[in-house]
């Protein structure tokens, strides 16, 4: 009896490993042809990309935070502004350089 058990333990798990590799065939390969769309549903995608394009139009315009700004002077110029990094003069070349 313990045999037949274990037996039927190890076809339950199985079966049980087994179910979600049988749901993984629907999914399209690489390079395989799309499915081809009834003039319905392209219809449907057309209606849901407008609906999408519309509800773009809904959004207010986002004003530019700073929040920082309170804490800044209106006065004071940005760091990168106020300051120029100094040129760095040209290396010698080769020649120049054993002379």
């Amino acid at each position: 009896m313990k045999i037949l058990g274990g037996i039927l333990g190890a076809t339950v798990v199985i079966v049980a490993l087994a179910g979600p590799v049988w749901a993984q065939n629907s999914v399209p390969k690489y390079g395989d042809p799309d499915k081809v769309k009834t003039p319905s549903e392209i219809a449907a995608e057309k209606e849901a990309e407008k609906a999408y394009r519309r509800s773009l139009g809904n959004i207010p315009e986002q004003k530019s935070s700073d929040p920082w700004g309170t804490v800044r002077s209106d006065s004071a110029p940005p760091k990168a502004a106020a300051k120029a990094p100094p040129a760095k003069p040209k290396a010698k070349s080769a020649e120049g350089a054993a002379r």
